[in-house]
Formats: structure tokens, sequence, C-alpha cells
């Protein structure tokens, strides 16, 4: 069973990936646009508006490379790091805890693309598209002292 998870691994990374950029993207797209319910219950944020603006054009733009899979470690951190700007400076002035300052979105997205810096964008990731690797030897075709984790 263990085999058929590590083997499925890579894709379920990308389908997490995919759903949270799309997420994240939406709260771009209603900050900016004003669908999908507008910012804070209606209308857009005006354009330049510090930091509003800048934070929703990191999260259309940041959302929709992670999801698409394009420079997805750098766009996981930029989004990552402004989802912790935006819970210091905008809901933990207000009280400790996320549940109680109504920072719970900004402290899991930024929690969520840190991960992905780490874990990378799995399977079915456009960026492969772009790079080409040579794929690596298996542990069996190497010589056997090449298998070995201990140089001697």
């Amino acid at each position: 069973m263990q085999t058929r998870l590590n083997r499925a691994q890579p894709y379920v990374l990308a389908i997490f990936r995919i759903v949270v950029g799309l997420l994240f993207a939406c709260h771009g797209a209603a900050s900016l646009f004003g669908v999908l319910g507008g910012a804070m219950g209606g209308g857009s944020i005006p354009a330049g508006t510090w930091p509003g603006w800048y934070a929703a054009v990191i999260q259309l733009v940041g959302g929709s490379l992670v999801a698409l899979g394009l420079g997805t470690r750098a766009a996981a951190l930029i989004s990552s790091g402004s989802m912790a700007y935006a819970y210091f400076k905008v809901h933990q002035p207000g009280a400790l805890l996320p549940l109680e300052n109504g920072g719970e979105p900004s402290a899991m997205f930024s929690w969520v693309f840190l991960l992905i810096v780490f874990t990378g964008p799995g399977a079915l990731a456009l960026e492969r598209l772009f790079t080409s690797r040579a794929p690596e030897p298996r542990d069996q075709d190497r010589a056997p002292e090449q298998n070995s984790p201990v140089a001697v």
C-alpha cells in the first residue's frame, strides 16, 4: 500500500498545488476586478493602494503561476511572504490568535505556500515543458560503489 501511495505523491502534490493556486488567484481577482463577491463585501481595491492592491496583484499573479506550475517555487515564496506580511501587519495587532483576529486565511496560505516552496510543483507542472533534464540513473544501474551512502 505504501508503494502505491508513494507513486501517487507527485500527482497529489500537483492537485494540491493547482487547488491552492486557483483559490489564491480568485482572492486576487476578487480584489482587483470586483468579481466573485469583490473585495471586502463588494467592489474592487483602487489601483496603487498600499498594501491591498499590491497584495491582490501578488495573489492573482502568484496564484496563477503556482496553479500552472510555472516558476512555482519563486511564486510560492513571494506569495508566502505576502501572506505572512498580511498576517503580522493587518491581523495580528487585533489579537494574538488567528481565530480571534480573522487571520486564518492569511496564516494558512502563508504556511501552505511555504510548504510548496520545499516540495516543488509535483507532476503536471508546465515548467517541466521548459526544462529538460536527463533522467537520473536508477540505483540498480549504478556501480555498487555508487550505491553506498558512505564514501570509502
